[in-house]
């Protein structure tokens, strides 16, 4: 494994690119992408300098610019030809709907964004585009290739040869990206990454864990989302490893497929993806792979089994948030711990502060190079709040084992509590998926006259019955508090673009069951 040092993560998140190109040769292949297309350091910085040399005319030097796009070329493309020239991208979720995007345009203060008619034409966001017309300025990547001039040439012909002529040269202490909280549990916050908070994780995950330049990436998670943007894109082209993108982590069929064919050595993904993948692919479409990296979610103890089963395929959770860039802890290959997301990342500092009615471990609070410079909020839309000496609070109840392995015991907000004692609710989900692992099950508080607050179930299995499982909970040791008090058969479980339960919407979606 590589050391990590604080030193290499002093640059700007451009420089990073030049400084990989420099290491790993300019004609090596970085990007495949999804039509097989294969472009080499050199082909990026290129075409970053000749795009950003003209979006460069439409906005402003630190202007936050909205980017929405799949995870792709043209999405990697558009992110470091902003920074080229100085400009902030900021990753726009385009599952959201235009209510959360407007918000997000105001929160972050975007007025130009940057997306592509053959996206909007296979997305069928024609009515999104209108709706968002109202709102920003849209340059669309056909158009502006379209504007690329003689000078605009030059740039991106003489920037891979004389960067600092052109570039610009941000401090690294600077907001090199904005992203948006993924708004399970409330309306979406601006987060504000420095360059040294993206180029300290990259530089973390290598020092954790014992990556190859050999090594091909596979990421079909949306660059919008942290995970993917940092994991998937940034950390193979900064580290030598080839990245192929996918612009969809939804086409369970065709991604085994790719997996194969583009060589893959290393999957990201989500719990709920892997198993999807799993089931949808061939014998041996998943055979190349070293491992696969798993977070957002909890992976389920059916999911490690069913991949070793089929593909031989180890499976390391990790656990991260967007303001952390976003990796805090994640298991290696060598020291996989199931039930744990591993050890948390080198050079960060944690904290465990206590919880009532919460015997072990307590609510986490990190500090790092890697945890972000603040949140923007709506009442001070473009103004990053700074947190209170670096901390931030996760909202996660944790316990850190004596080896440093933590483990996730549930979000502070996702507890119950009944006749005064504090119920899990991510328990009360891992007992429904224990039995009906084929399906997908949210437990939802609500108010109750006797003991304070009530648990119920939603359950996109028809037949979940609360008599099945109280017989687990009772054969299996769990208290029959985190039995829910009914449950409720709903066709479909919201989830968000990221992959994670929309807990706002199946609130709502038991609400109208209820009702």
């Amino acid at each position: 494994m590589s050391k990590f040092r604080i030193s290499k993560t002093r640059k700007s998140i451009f420089a990073a690119l030049l400084r990989a190109r420099r290491q790993f040769g300019g004609k090596t292949i970085a990007i495949v992408d999804a039509d097989d297309r294969q472009l080499s350091y050199t082909e990026i910085v290129r075409a970053a300098f000749a795009l950003g040399s003209v979006l460069k005319r439409s906005t402003k030097t630190g202007e936050k610019v909205g980017i929405l796009l799949p995870t792709g070329a043209g999405s990697i493309i558009g992110f470091f030809a902003l920074l080229a020239y100085g400009r902030v991208p900021a990753m726009l979720n385009f599952t959201a709907g235009p209510r959360n995007l407007k918000a997000a345009f105001k929160v972050a203060q975007i007025e130009t964004i940057i997306t592509a008619h053959r996206f909007i034409s296979l997305a069928k966001l024609e009515k999104l585009e209108e709706q968002l017309k109202e709102e920003v300025k849209i340059l669309y990547l056909e158009d502006v290739r379209e504007e690329i001039g003689t000078l605009d040439k030059v740039a991106g012909a003489l920037g891979p040869v004389f960067p600092f002529l052109f570039r610009a040269f941000p401090s690294p202490d600077a907001t090199g990206v904005v992203l948006f909280t993924s708004g399970t549990e409330g309306d979406p916050k601006g987060v504000g990454l420095s360059h040294a908070n993206i180029i300290a994780n990259v530089e973390q995950i290598r020092a954790h864990i014992n990556l190859r330049t050999t090594d091909v990436v596979f990421n079909p998670l949306p660059t919008f989302h942290c995970f993917g943007l940092t994991g998937g894109a940034l950390l193979p082209l900064f580290s030598g490893m080839k990245a192929a993108l996918y612009p969809s982590p939804l086409h369970v069929k065709i991604i085994p497929e790719r997996v194969r064919t583009t060589g893959a050595t290393v999957l990201f993904a989500t719990d709920t993806f892997l198993s999807r993948y799993a089931r949808a692919g061939n014998q041996g479409d998943l055979d190349g792979l070293r491992f696969a990296v798993c977070g957002a979610e909890r992976v389920r103890d059916e999911t490690r089994a069913a991949v070793k089963k089929k593909f031989g395929l180890q499976v390391l959770e990790g656990y991260g948030v967007t303001e952390a860039a976003p990796v805090i802890a994640v298991n290696t290959p060598e020291d996989n711990r199931p039930g744990t997301v591993g050890r948390m990342m080198p050079d960060m500092e944690s904290r465990l502060d206590p919880v009532p009615g919460i015997e072990k471990g307590g609510r986490l609070f990190v500090r790092g190079p890697n945890v972000m410079q603040g949140y923007i909020m709506p009442d001070n839309p473009g103004e990053i709040i700074p947190l209170e000496d670096g901390w931030y609070d996760t909202g996660d109840i944790v316990e850190i084992d004596a080896d440093g392995f933590v483990a996730i015991r549930g979000r502070a907000k996702r507890f119950a509590k009944i006749a005064g004692e504090m119920v899990s609710l991510a328990v009360v989900e891992n007992c429904a998926t224990a039995i009906w692992p084929e399906n997908q099950h949210v437990a939802i508080t609500r108010p109750d006259d006797k003991k304070g607050e009530q648990i119920i179930l939603i359950s996109d299995y028809a037949d979940a019955d609360r008599a099945t499982l109280l017989t687990w909970a009772q054969s299996h040791g769990v208290p029959e508090l985190a039995v829910p008090k009914k449950i409720v058969f709903v066709p479909t479980i919201p989830v968000l673009g990221s992959g994670k339960v929309d807990f706002i919407s199946a609130a709502k979606l038991l609400d109208e069951k209820t009702a």
